[in-house]
């Protein structure tokens, strides 16, 4: 099973320490040898990025910084596990090194489990994997 894991933590527009990162590269080269991290990225502060919103036929664009939001998604990983259970473990294990914020962790539906070439045996699917 793939579990996105989004990471949201305060923006403090400081950059990592040299520890941190070093740290961090530990984890993310264990994971890749260890077949449970697919993928990662981190997120530039929010000054460098924008919002578009969709609502009543119109669209809106923001640009950041985001400073009446608390807490902001600060990266995202992509994770291999056997169980929910275990996605939390590995992501525990990530907080531990990230040292502080929250991760979302979201099943993630993907082109495998989507199999069939019709769009109602799709949706049949899609449906079948959220009622469970």
């Amino acid at each position: 099973m793939r579990f996105l894991s989004i990471y949201k933590t305060e923006e403090t527009n400081q950059p990592p320490t040299l520890e941190h990162v070093t740290r961090m590269q530990e984890l993310i080269e264990e994971g890749m040898r260890g077949g449970w991290l697919v993928t990662t990225e981190g997120c530039l502060p929010s000054v460098k990025g924008a919002r578009v919103r969709r609502a009543n036929g119109k669209t809106t664009v923001t640009d950041g910084p985001f400073t009446e939001s608390k807490e902001l998604v600060a990266g995202f990983a992509i994770l291999e596990a056997a169980s929910k259970q275990e996605a939390i473990e590995l992501t525990r294990k990530f907080l531990e090194v990230a040292g502080g914020g929250e991760c979302e962790l979201r099943q993630v539906f993907t082109a495998a489990d989507a199999a069939p070439a019709h769009a109602a045996d799709t949706h049949a699917q899609l449906v079948e994997q959220i009622v469970r």
